[in-house]
């Protein structure tokens, strides 16, 4: 066979093979495309998990008519139009390859209207990219993308499409994770004429709790903690996870660079460096965290899907990541207790039930769904308790007494240590100990394996590893590359 150009829609389905993998693709490609029109509300309408039907409607700029049938051609795009617009790609979509991909696969309907034009004019497309017959249409300002029967031209692609349930699952799941990179953007998912959940714009901090909390749980606000760390042109924003709130598997980690939902080898690294030393084997920690920096230093054009970026100086962001996430994991002490705002505003909202009534836009159901009630603490402080008994003596003695009580506690609280004073050893296992507000229990076993384990790190560190040689030598065969790490 003699070589020849292809036909344009082959071409576009060859493309669509990476970019359209799933109907969550298409939702992906699409909402992002709504972040680059600067919309303020996005809503998703899916029917048979996205295989029927995929509507997104947003009120952004829009597209002015003579554009729109260049919107739906190949490696057309209003993003870039120079190399160094690449180099420092600033937008969510920037190759020109998402429309046409799509069309060819599907029967796409495209309608825009721009702020002042007097209507909005609809095209429709099977990737072809010819014979566009536009026509006018009563649409708001804003887009509204309509595909319908994804892969009804590709039946093999369509065969590997897994159930309803499955499919919309994956596009429910993408759209939280897109959620929580634009607080600034309000959010609607419904799913068969149903509405699935309703996301308003998060301007507030607390507002931007209440999505978190309505997307990972009050529980993860519960036990997380808030940093925000920038050094060397990086900064570092969100919420981690304590190590005692792990899960088994990666389904609660959510990492933005610059607004951008990744997956990347180097972040996973160091995340897991950072957890390494306070978190068991086959655990996995949850966070929601943002990386800022100069859109020059990564590189976002590593794969069409744009789930994966190179960073330039690869060596100071695993660095940065992992003393930023290691520093704030190292001050976290037992006794410390965190505050939720969400479940604050809880309390203020229950408290006034007139002004709950009043107003129940204010309440985000989805948010509270999983709180349970918990019981207080104690007021009474061990201090006090001490005092309490030294009031029980009278005479000289009880002033004695007192001033003593009242100097030990001093000297107290001027070296508490941070697991307290240990008061009882319980089952030769675990050790009591007394705190500030109260008592723990330590694993004995494990807190000597943790004392062994800091002593090796430093003197690892300062190269003072205590070593003997053994009697009767032990052969072992290594490659050359572990003989080099000898």
């Amino acid at each position: 066979m003699r070589v020849q150009v292809l036909p344009i829609q082959l071409i576009n389905q060859i493309a669509a093979g990476e970019v359209v993998e799933r109907p969550s693709s298409v939702v992906k490609e699409l909402v992002e495309n709504c972040f680059d029109a600067g919309a303020t509300t996005i809503s998703i309408d899916i029917e048979q998990g996205g295989a029927r039907r995929i509507r997104i409607r947003d009120d952004g700029c829009g597209i002015v008519k003579e554009d729109l049938p260049l919107a739906l051609s190949r490696h057309a795009t209003s993003k870039i139009a120079s190399f160094e617009d690449l180099e420092r790609v600033a937008s969510m979509g920037f190759r020109g390859e998402a429309l046409p991909s799509i069309s060819s696969v599907s029967r796409l309907t495209l309608i825009s209207r721009v702020a002042d034009a007097d209507c909005a004019w609809l095209v429709s497309t099977d990737g072809t990219e010819k014979d566009f017959d536009l026509q006018p249409d009563p649409h708001p300002p804003g887009t509204t993308i309509d595909v319908r029967d994804l892969f009804y031209n590709t039946p093999a692609r369509r065969k590997f499409l897994k159930t309803e349930k499955t499919e919309f699952a994956h596009i429910e799941s993408l759209i939280q994770k897109m959620a929580l990179s634009r607080f600034d953007i309000g959010f609607s998912l419904s799913h068969n004429q149903k509405e699935i959940f309703q996301l308003p714009k998060a301007t507030t901090e607390t507002e931007q709790h209440q999505r978190i909390a309505g997307i990972c749980g009050s529980v993860f606000l519960e036990n997380s903690i808030k940093i925000d760390v920038a050094s060397s042109g990086l900064q570092l924003a969100g919420w981690v996870g304590l190590p005692t709130f792990s899960r088994s598997q990666q389904d609660m980690q959510f990492f933005y660079v610059n607004g951008r939902l990744v997956r990347d080898k180097l972040i996973a690294h160091a995340v897991r460096q950072a957890f390494q030393d306070v978190l068991f084997n086959g655990r996995h920690p949850v966070f929601v965290l943002y990386l800022t920096l100069d859109p020059g230093l990564v590189d976002v054009n590593a794969h069409p899907a744009k789930l994966e970026v190179r960073f330039r100086e690869g060596r100071l962001v695993h660095d940065f990541l992992f003393s930023a996430l290691h520093r704030a994991l190292a001050e976290v002490r037992p006794n410390v207790h965190i505050v939720n705002p969400v479940m604050q505003q809880k309390v203020i909202v229950r408290s006034d039930v007139n002004e709950t009534f009043a107003d129940n836009s204010l309440v985000n159901k989805s948010a509270y769904s999983t709180y349970q009630p918990s019981q207080s603490a104690l007021p009474f402080q061990v201090e006090e308790t001490i005092q309490a008994y030294a009031k029980l003596y009278s005479g000289t003695g009880a002033e004695s007494n007192t001033v003593t009580g009242q100097e030990q506690i001093s000297q107290r609280n001027q070296a508490f240590p941070p697991l307290g004073f240990a008061i009882a050893h319980l089952h030769n296992i675990y050790i009591l100990a007394e705190t500030r507000t109260g008592i723990i229990l330590v694993d004995a076993h494990a807190a000597h394996e943790r004392v062994l384990y800091e002593r090796l790190k430093q003197q690892s560190q300062q190269g003072a590893v205590p070593s003997q040689p053994l009697l009767l030598p032990i052969k072992i065969n290594v490659s050359p590359a572990e003989a080099d790490l000898a």
